[in-house]
């Protein structure tokens, strides 16, 4: 019979399996299990720190800035920083605060993200603006922005300096995002440079945290941000995929979700130059415009629900355009693992090279 403590290892581990695609029968050496329990370890000082982080004196704050950290989360981003410090001393004091300050910059991400795309839901609980309103969304997100820097200030000025440029990339990548390509630029590279910022630069930050305050040698640092903005593109370019699923109940996501809300996606993208030559495809397009324009959504709202949309996704995930994205998530991933040519082998190549892996299954 299993003790507590092993229970729980066991369940530590299952979420860490969830955030990286690691598992026993991939990780079975004495070495790997012993990285495994040191990121296990890590993890556990990460959330009970990021419980602590998120308190306020004032009830509604602590209300709203709790409410995304409670709905649950895989913790991507501090993991791959706790991975990337056993390149050296592992978890120390300096990385576990760089690792919170990592996943509430994200958090606080999400609820300006739902604000903007006008989501209804996040981690299969109502978004904080259908609960709060806008407003206060978007306060709460300024509120966990603050966490996060008050505690890189504790990191030193090159942690500080990390932490600016990624907030701003974040900002342009949501600018982009909402302003579109300008005429006459590539609309696929402006995609592919909106995942870099939104997505890409954070988990970015997240690998290059871990080596910078582990006493890692500075040499892998551009090696793991690099793999990072990389494997951050595939993973968005798999999420364009799932978004057209017919599995919601596996995928966690409703189909239609990013169509409803008139966000952009490679499928879409290509098929929109698609439609310039190919009677089929424009005839899509318009299907898809149309059932979604008729379909807006509403709290609590199904999108699936609606039979012509329904088919109309269903069609163009058969489609040649949707192959052509996950050909082009594949191809971030193993540009990723690329990047990983300066490390060490071992248990930290390993781990990163599985995650790269893990991102674009999810989209098979």
């Amino acid at each position: 019979m299993s003790t507590p403590r092993t229970a729980a290892t066991l369940a530590r581990r299952s979420s860490l399996g969830a955030s990286l695609g690691l598992g026993e029968k991939l990780f079975a050496s004495t070495e790997e299990k012993q990285f495994l329990d040191a990121i296990d370890r890590g993890l556990e000082e990460v959330e009970s720190g990021l419980v602590e982080q998120i308190g306020f004196s004032d009830a509604l704050a602590d209300a709203t800035t709790r409410y995304l950290l409670d709905a649950g989360g895989k913790r991507i981003r501090p993991t791959l920083a706790l991975v990337t410090a056993q390149l050296g001393a592992g978890a120390t004091p300096e990385v576990i605060v760089a690792a919170q300050a990592v996943e509430l910059t994200h958090l606080a991400s999400l609820y300006h993200d739902d604000v903007m795309d006008s989501a209804d839901t996040r981690r299969g609980v109502p978004s904080a603006q259908r609960v709060w309103g806008n407003s206060v969304a978007i306060l709460s997100g300024d509120l966990l922005f603050a966490r996060a820097a008050q505690l890189v200030a504790e990191l030193g000025i090159e942690t500080v300096r990390l932490q600016s440029r990624t907030f701003e990339r974040l900002c342009l990548g949501q600018l982009h995002e909402t302003t579109g390509p300008e005429p006459g630029e590539d609309a696929v590279a402006h995609y592919l440079q909106v995942l870099a910022d939104k997505t890409g630069s954070l988990i970015a930050a997240s690998a290059r945290s871990g080596v910078l305050h582990s006493g890692a040698p500075r040499e892998y640092a551009d090696a793991v941000s690099l793999f990072g903005e990389r494997v951050g593109i595939a993973f968005q370019l798999a999420d364009d995929v799932l978004d057209l699923s017919s599995r919601p109940d596996q995928t966690g996501k409703v189909p239609g979700t990013d169509l409803r809300a008139g966000v952009p996606t490679l499928p879409l993208i290509h098929l929109r130059r698609s439609a310039v030559t190919d009677a089929g495809s424009a005839a899509l397009l318009a299907r898809l415009e149309l059932a979604a324009a008729a379909s807006p959504a509403e709290p609590g709202a199904d999108p699936g629900a609606d039979a012509e949309l329904a088919d109309a996704i269903a069609e163009l995930r058969e489609h040649p355009v949707t192959d052509q994205t996950v050909a082009e998530a594949r191809r971030w991933a193993a540009l990723a693992v690329d990047a990983l040519e300066p490390l060490p082998r071992g248990p930290v190549r390993k781990a990163l090279s599985r995650f790269a892996d893990a991102v674009v299954e999810r989209s098979s």
